[in-house]
């Protein structure tokens, strides 16, 4: 199990600008489920992927998945030619997304999101509105299953 308040206290330490999505944001908004990661959807100007870097790599990033020893150099160069990482670290498992299904980008689902305080860090969380218009969009099983409840919990709050 990912260490949740690790991975946003050293985001946010590092000034990474980054908006909580995925299965924890879903926690958030109130969902009951369990999840295993961290996703987020980060900035992909220039100085934040330095930042991003900066700040992971204590914690050894290493493509998830990817056989041991292959050769894999965490930087700011991996990310700007990269954009999408499922990376495995010592504080667990950490979804680096550039751009999701949906036109979710940074910029996009930023002027929707909401500021959270947790685990002693302030960042942004994805809206449930977009939250759910992402996961239908991405349509992988579990992302479909999670949506009768998302919707149940939007109903709840309007």
């Amino acid at each position: 199990m990912t260490d949740n308040g690790a991975v946003l206290k050293a985001l946010t330490a590092a000034h990474v600008e980054f908006i909580l999505i995925g299965g924890l944001a879903a926690i958030v908004h109130g969902s009951a489920r369990v999840t295993y990661d961290i996703d987020v959807l980060y900035n992909r100007e220039e100085d934040n992927l330095g930042r991003l870097a900066s700040s992971l790599a204590p914690f050894f990033p290493y493509p998830r998945g990817a056989p041991k020893g292959l050769p894999f150099e965490w930087s700011k160069n991996k990310l700007q030619h990269g954009c999408n990482f499922t990376l495995v670290t010592t504080l667990g498992d950490i979804d680096l997304l550039g751009l999701v299904p949906g036109n979710g980008t940074y910029e996009t689902i930023l002027p929707n999101s909401q500021p959270i305080t947790l685990a002693g860090s302030t960042f942004p969380v994805v809206s449930l509105s977009d939250l759910i218009h992402l996961k239908t969009a991405a349509g992988r099983p579990k992302d479909l299953e999670a949506l009768a409840e998302l919707e149940i919990l939007m109903r709840q709050k309007k």
